[in-house]
């Protein structure tokens, strides 16, 4: 079969199906009928001589050449579709940013590595946040052009992906100045049955922390788990407990001694990065962003933050 015989109005079809998991939906969203779908996509499987779908009733699985076929639909009219955003962003004089942050990393964070555009008018940015897997996923899609998250993610030949470090910052215990200002904790053994707000267990700082108490035979008395950083921060301000947090987070609390540090270990260290497609044709504003990426002295440091997190 050549490439002038394939039909991709069959393969977009085809595609929709694949990606729904569902021959109802996806004729609902392609407007038409759900016999006029299976008739596209039983003409895509003449023209493959292969079958694409193993039909068990009204369920539909993909065979391995339909998963073949749908990861390269994928990539195919996920590219049409950030083709599109782009001349879109192009004809207005716009170059369009799409951005998405897992919900646990620092504001803070964001607003400094997002600083360099804001400024400029020519930039239209959309920050999403979520969870990981599911940015990761508008990201192969197209949907986003980078993704900020505080952890790395696996390779995987199916899912090709860049994981770019862009730099880290310490994480401290931080509690009340009242009960805490005169006192210098060992972190984890001094935090035996203490009372505690802890990130949730999605978030990076947690596993490193939870592996660095069991490692040391350490219980604190766990009272709050929190996704959300600037909620987390509350917590630390008016609850009364020791909090695990980065000091960027709580660097208001930190100046007017509302809280303290009470303790820090160099195994506590939140580190952030910059994830995006192989491709390479990424917006000129993301490259700049990107850089060329920091050595040794410059992964450490993070940018003076602005004051809410």
């Amino acid at each position: 079969m050549r490439l002038e015989q394939l039909n991709f109005h069959h393969l977009r079809y085809f595609w929709r199906v694949a990606k729904l998991g569902h021959l109802t939906r996806a004729a609902e969203e392609l407007h038409t009928s759900q016999s006029a779908v299976s008739a596209q996509i039983r003409q895509l499987e003449k023209q493959l001589e292969e079958d694409l779908f193993i039909r068990e009733g009204r369920r539909l699985s993909l065979t391995d050449t339909g998963q073949l076929v749908f990861t390269y639909a994928d990539n195919i009219f996920g590219l049409s579709q950030e083709m599109l955003g782009r001349l879109e962003g192009r004809s207005a004089g716009i170059t369009r940013l799409r951005v998405g942050s897992v919900a646990t990393l620092s504001r803070n964070y964001q607003e400094n590595w997002l600083r360099p555009i804001m400024s400029d008018a020519s930039v239209s940015l959309t920050l999403e946040s979520g969870l990981l897997e599911g940015l990761l996923e508008r990201l192969v899609q197209h949907q986003l052009d980078v993704v900020l998250a505080n952890e790395t993610v696996p390779s995987d030949p199916d899912r090709p992906l860049h994981c770019r470090f862009l730099g880290s910052q310490a994480v401290s215990v931080v509690g009340p100045a009242q009960r805490w200002e005169s006192r210098s904790l060992r972190i984890p053994q001094d935090l035996e049955g203490v009372d505690m707000a802890l990130p949730g267990p999605r978030h990076a700082l947690r596993m490193q922390f939870d592996a660095l108490c069991i490692s040391n035979d350490v219980r604190p008395r766990m009272r709050a788990e929190v996704d959300d950083m600037a909620m987390l921060r509350l917590i630390a301000r008016d609850s009364g407990w020791l909090t695990v947090l980065p000091e960027v987070v709580v660097q208001d609390e930190l100046r007017n001694g509302t809280l303290v540090v009470a303790g820090q270990t160099s195994e506590l260290v939140e580190s952030f990065y910059a994830i995006t497609t192989p491709h390479h044709h990424h917006a000129e504003w993301l490259d700049k962003l990107l850089g060329p990426g920091p050595g040794p002295r410059e992964a450490g440091s993070v940018a003076p933050p602005n004051q809410n997190p």
